[in-house]
C-alpha cells in the first residue's frame, strides 16, 4: 500500500481518476495531432502522402519521448505552469473563434502550412516533401509540449506526469484510433476536447496566483488534492454526460463522421 501511494499520491483513488483523465485528454489531444498532420500532407503527390506522415508519427514518438524525459524539470520551472496555462486558453479561443467565423468554403483547412514561416523558407532549398516534413517535425514538438502541460495541468505528482505523458505517446498510434471511431459516432466531443482544454487552461494560469500567493487560503484550495479530484471529476463528466444525454436522448445530435476524426484516421491508418 505504501508503493501505491508513493506512486500515485496521498489519495489513491485521485490518483486512479487522474490516470483516465490524461488518458482521454491525451487521446483527443493525440486525434487532433493526427487530424493536423493529416492536413499538412494533403497537397503532396500521393504517394509521398504516406512517408511523411510516417515521418510525423516518428517525429511525434520521439519528441513525445523527449519531454517524458524532460518532464521532471519542466515541472521545477514555475513559469512554465502559467504559460502553458495561457497556451491551452489560446488554443481553446483560437478553436471556438474558428467555430463561429467558419464557411463551407473554409472549414476544410486546419493548417495553411504556405502561411508559415518554416515552409516558406525551407521549400525554395530543400524541396515541397522535405519542407513538409521539417514543418511537420515542428508541429510535432509543439503538440508534445501540449501534452506534458495537459498532464501538468492535473497533478505536480511525476510519476503521474510520466504516466500522462507516455499515455501520449501510446495514443498518437493506438488508443487514439479508439477515440476516432467514438468521434465518429459523437462528433461534438471535438468541442467538448477544447472546453476541457480551456478548463485545464485556466487551472494552470492560476499556478500564477498561488505563486506569488502560495500561503493565502484561496491558493491553498488552488493547489489540493481535492481540487484536483474535482478537476478531474467535472473532466470526465464534461465527457460522458452529453454521450449518454445522447444514447438517450439524441442531444446533443450525434451529426455522424466528424472532419478531423476523418482525417485523423487517415493519418493513423497510414503510420
Amino acid at each position: 500500500m505504501d508503493f501505491l501511494h508513493q506512486l500515485l499520491g496521498a489519495d489513491i483513488k485521485a490518483g486512479l481518476l487522474i490516470i483516465l483523465n490524461l488518458i482521454v485528454i491525451e487521446s483527443l489531444l493525440s486525434v487532433d495531432n493526427a487530424a493536423v498532420l493529416a492536413t499538412m500532407v494533403i497537397d503532396l503527390p500521393k504517394e509521398q502522402r504516406s512517408r511523411a506522415l510516417k515521418y510525423g508519427i516518428i517525429g511525434a514518438y520521439v519528441m513525445r519521448g523527449l519531454c517524458l524525459l524532460l518532464a521532471a524539470r519542466l515541472v521545477k520551472v514555475w513559469w512554465l505552469k502559467p504559460l502553458g496555462g495561457l497556451y491551452l486558453l489560446y488554443l481553446a479561443f483560437n478553436y471556438f473563434k474558428s467555430k463561429a467565423t467558419e464557411t463551407k468554403e473554409d472549414d476544410g483547412e486546419l493548417v495553411n502550412k504556405n502561411e508559415s514561416w518554416i515552409y516558406k523558407s525551407t521549400v525554395g532549398m530543400i524541396g515541397t516533401f522535405w519542407a513538409t516534413v521539417a514543418l511537420v517535425e515542428v508541429m510535432d514538438l509543439a503538440f508534445s509540449i501540449d501534452n506534458v502541460f495537459a498532464a501538468v495541468a492535473f497533478t505536480d505528482h511525476l510519476f503521474l506526469i510520466y504516466t500522462g505523458v507516455f499515455i501520449g505517446i501510446l495514443a498518437m498510434r493506438f488508443v487514439a484510433q479508439a477515440f476516432v471511431k467514438l468521434m465518429e459516432k459523437f462528433s461534438f466531443l471535438e468541442t467538448v476536447a477544447f472546453l476541457v482544454i480551456g478548463l485545464l487552461g485556466l487551472k494552470l494560469a492560476a499556478s500564477l496566483y498561488t505563486h506569488f500567493y502560495a500561503e493565502t487560503a484561496f491558493a491553498k484550495m488552488l493547489e489540493s488534492e481535492t481540487t484536483d479530484a474535482y478537476v478531474s471529476i467535472i473532466t470526465v463528466a464534461l465527457f460522458a454526460i452529453p454521450v449518454l444525454s445522447s444514447l438517450l436522448f439524441n442531444f446533443p445530435k450525434k451529426q455522424g463522421k466528424a472532419e478531423v476524426s476523418e482525417r485523423a484516421e487517415d493519418a493513423l491508418d497510414k503510420s
